[in-house]
Formats: C-alpha cells, structure tokens, sequence
C-alpha cells in the first residue's frame, strides 16, 4: 500500500502575508504544520517570524524522518526542530509568548495500517466504505469564540493590534500544559495524541490546519461527511473560496466572533492506494 497526493492548498489569511502553515506527503507518510501566530516583532530567529520558522524546519524534519512508526518519525522531528532551534535562535526569548509553537497532524501508512498523531487544533478525517469520521477529535471553536466575544464586538477586524488583544493572547500562550508542537522535545513528545486503523485501497483522508476546518466549527458550513463529499465533488479550491467568502460577508467579525477575519487555511487530501 502506498498513499496517493489527490490535491493539497495552502492560502494565507491577508494577501502578501507569510504564509504559517505547511504541508507535505510521501508515498508513506503526509502532515500539516500551523504555526501558531506571532505576538511579538521576529528578532528571536533572526528576520524571520516564529511561527514560520518552526512550521518550515518541522515540514523539513517531516519529509527527512524515516521512522518505522508513525511515533518513531514524530520523535525524529521533535528531536530535529530542537536541535535547530538551538542553532538557530539569536538571543533568549523575551518571555513564554515568545517560544514558537504549532499545530500539527500527520499520518503514516505502517504494516497495512493507517497511524495518525496530532497535537493542539489541526484535524484529520477519514473516509472508508463505512462512511466519514474524525481521527482528531470533532473541531470545536466554541472556547476560542468565547474568548473573542468577550474581548469586545468585532474584536477580530484589528488583526491583534489592540494592546489589550495582544496581552489577552500573550497570556494565553504562556499558560502551562499547552500540548502543541514546541522547541522542546520531550514537550512536544508529550503532547501528541495517536490513534491507528485498519485502512483498504481507496481509503481517503483529509489533514487540514484550522483555519480550513473553520468550514466545520467556525461556520457551521458542514459537519464532517458533509465537508468530505463537497471536496470530493467540487475540489479544495472551491471550498476555500466559500471559506473566504463567509470571512469577506463577516470582514468585522461579528457573526463569526474569531481573533483574525481570516486564518491561513491548508487542507491535504491522500488516498491509499495498492
């Protein structure tokens, strides 16, 4: 068995803006990368932010591991985004906020199996002969969307320039017990979740960062089949062009309380094959 690429998009959230999300496949293996905004000016890594950073050198450490298992490749890739950020980094960081971190998903194909890991809001879902389901547990937005409308109406539409929206978030980031993708190794170890299946030729499977599974749990657009069969039927570009056209009609936010008008957006769609 091997996978197959069907199709894969990857859009940033304003036009002309550093695009945080990665993704990447192999005949065994596929993942996307979300790297969790910048709060901060770069500095850090030198001219290049954060998030793109850690997004770019673990879609690198991705597509050179050669674990057995699914596990064996993520420790691979914790160990090689450490190593390089000790390299890397040009001064200490100026407080936790400032450590990159990201989102993943991934799987791997591993003795006629499918392996999936994952840490923090990338999802993955899978479609068989007996229907659609989530790998990752169902996208849930509510708690972002809380936390939005708390901060004031349309607090979205100023991109997090408002002071009090930046130390909103900057506390967020530095609370203990994220589970996310880190600089750290063993953190990054410790945070993932896995899970595995018996999987058949023709099998497809849909990795996408949250800011396309907003389509799911931001907007309300679709449940999880519905989601699959409209990209199966009209394609992932079309998709992201609905995606952008509700955050167009909703630009200040305030139907769709978000932190952002739009996330950088990637979705990865695979078939096994053989």
């Amino acid at each position: 068995m091997h996978l197959d690429l069907i199709q894969s998009l990857s859009l940033c959230g304003t036009p002309g803006t550093p695009n945080d999300d990665r993704v990447g496949a192999s005949a065994r293996a596929g993942w996307v990368i979300d790297g969790a905004t910048d709060l901060g000016p770069p500095g850090l890594l030198g001219d290049q932010g954060g998030a793109a950073w850690l997004a770019a050198a673990a879609d690198a450490a991705f597509g050179a591991a050669r674990g057995a298992t699914l596990r064996d490749r993520c420790a691979e890739v914790f160990a090689a985004v450490e190593t390089r950020y000790a390299h890397e980094r040009r001064r200490d960081p100026v407080a936790a906020w400032e450590l990159p971190s990201a989102a993943f998903a991934a799987v791997q194909l591993t003795n006629g199996r499918l392996e999936a890991a994952w840490a923090a809001d990338c999802a993955i879902l899978w479609r068989g002969v007996a229907g659609t389901q989530w790998v990752t547990p169902t996208p849930d937005r509510a708690r972002e969307s809380a936390d939005a409308a708390a901060l004031g109406d349309g607090v979205g539409a100023t991109k997090l320039r408002d002071p009090a929206v930046l130390e909103d978030r900057r506390i967020a980031r530095s609370r203990a017990g994220r589970r996310v993708l880190s600089v750290a190794a063993g953190a990054s170890f410790s945070s993932i979740s896995t899970a595995d299946a018996a999987i058949a030729g023709g099998d497809d499977v849909l990795l996408m960062s949250d800011g396309f599974a907003a389509l799911v749990d931001a907007y309300g657009a679709y449940d999880g089949a519905e989601l699959f069969a409209a990209v199966a039927e009209r394609g992932l570009a079309a998709l992201a062009v609905e995606l952008r056209t509700i955050e167009r009609d909703d630009a200040a936010c305030r139907r769709f309380p978000r932190f952002k008008a739009s996330d950088d957006a990637t979705a990865l769609w695979l078939r096994v094959a053989g």
